[in-house]
């Protein structure tokens, strides 16, 4: 067995860095020894473009090296990265997660093998629950609960990279986050490609609010629950009474909106419309008044005109949005949205997306002006930095316990962070 570890190379959301931590054990059980793994993103163009930058400077620096390309990107177009002479061997989605592939990988292995091995990924029924040690922090820790997405977004690439929507049971979930809590975890945040979807392949079809009733149910000594990017048009009526009832549910949602304006979002193929958007959020703030959003936002999709581009900075303001995303339009091949006349200019997209994070940092800056002299309790991620429920950033003066939960009162913000 090689006393060498492999080095990973992470592009893209925190599922692929979840997946980059659960690719590590399994390497590490195969033996793999002198390799890079690069972890890939597919969602824009401009990121297979990175992707392969990535590659050729990690051949530069390990020249001897086995270099291994995976992820989404290499998933949809496998032919784009076996065509690169720094690529030894190209694995899909589905094949870097079976412990079986890097078994079979282990040793001198590259030439004893085909350069590809990406099978459909729309074949693929099951999501297994990796158990990792957590990653990010020492005091947060993110769980997989579902991968694949079922919807067809004609901008979107994903689920030709992620497969179908698949959940991971309520009992494995509940399994790992209570090892999670074992370990000293504070917080837990469920991840997925669809998050609201989860439970629907499962027997009798739960539903997210399901799950996450029964996690702080059976889980007491978890403090802090917090969920990733959720479509609200499929938030459930558990959900919105944990968001109700759970205090160790936290105050922070991120919403997958896309945009402002129906008409565009008819051509996204979307499933709501803006007063949906809206409704959602007034009715969740109702519940729990603390409750900030986040939210994604896409810049210059085809057919865009000026007046529905303001529809989505009004949007911002419709449903008090706080932390932006914000996407500009990049066409994917592969997608329909490539294909629609009236694509937007370029430079256009550049500006409104310029238009979309101003706006974004001025709610940013009021609600960091709305915490002084608010009372918070704040997980600390170093000894000098922390998190709010909220998910916004605090900077203390004198070091604090990381991974613990302290209460502070704010007394001031500076460069976009509050002071305790």
């Amino acid at each position: 067995m090689s006393t060498k570890t492999p080095l990973f190379h992470t592009l893209g959301c925190r599922l692929n860095a979840y997946e980059t931590e659960a690719m590590k054990a399994l390497t590490a059980e195969a033996g793999i020894g002198d390799a890079v793994v690069v972890n890939t993103c597919a969602v824009t163009a401009e990121a297979v473009r990175k992707a392969r930058q990535e590659i050729r400077k990690l051949r530069r620096d390990n020249p001897k090296s086995k270099l291994i390309v995976t992820g989404c990107a290499a998933q949809t177009e496998p032919e784009t990265f076996r065509d690169m002479d720094e690529v030894d061997l190209v694995l899909g989605n589905h094949e870097k997660m079976k412990p079986e592939t890097w078994a079979g990988l282990a040793g001198d292995f590259i030439g004893e093998t085909e350069k590809v091995m990406v099978d459909d990924i729309m074949s693929v029924t099951e999501t297994a629950g990796h158990l990792i040690d957590g990653f990010g922090t020492r005091s947060r820790a993110y769980v997989q609960v579902q991968n694949g997405c079922d919807h067809r977004c004609t901008f979107c690439i994903i689920p030709y990279g992620r497969g179908n929507s698949r959940s991971v049971p309520a009992g494995v979930v509940i399994d790992q986050i209570k090892r999670l809590v074992d370990k000293g975890f504070n917080e837990v945040v469920l991840t997925g490609v669809d998050l609201t979807s989860w439970g629907a392949d499962l027997p009798a079809a739960p539903k997210l609010g399901d799950l996450v009733m029964r996690i702080l149910k059976l889980v007491p000594d978890l403090p802090r629950l917090r969920i990733s990017s959720i479509d609200s048009i499929e938030v459930d009526d558990n959900l919105m009474q944990a968001i109700a009832t759970e205090p160790r549910l936290m105050p922070h949602l991120h919403l997958s909106l896309q945009h402002g304006d129906n008409m565009i979002l008819k051509r996204m193929k979307r499933r709501h419309n803006r007063e949906d958007a809206i409704r959602f959020a007034e009715d969740a703030r109702k519940l729990r008044p603390d409750m900030t959003y986040g939210a994604d936002i896409i810049a210059g999709f085809p057919t865009e005109t000026e007046a529905m581009f303001e529809n989505s900075l009004k949007l911002v303001e419709d449903c008090d949005l706080t932390w932006l995303h914000v996407f500009p339009y990049s066409k994917r091949p592969g997608t329909p949205a490539a294909k629609i006349p009236n694509q937007v200019n370029g430079a256009v997209i550049k500006e409104r997306a310029a238009r979309l994070r101003a706006i974004g940092e001025q709610q940013v800056q009021a609600h960091l002006a709305a915490q002084i002299g608010q009372t918070h309790h704040i997980l600390m991620e170093n000894p000098r930095m922390g998190r709010t429920a909220q998910f916004t950033e605090v900077r203390f003066d004198t070091d604090q316990p990381e991974g613990q939960i302290v209460r502070a009162v704010i007394r001031g913000l500076d460069a976009g962070q509050l002071v305790a």
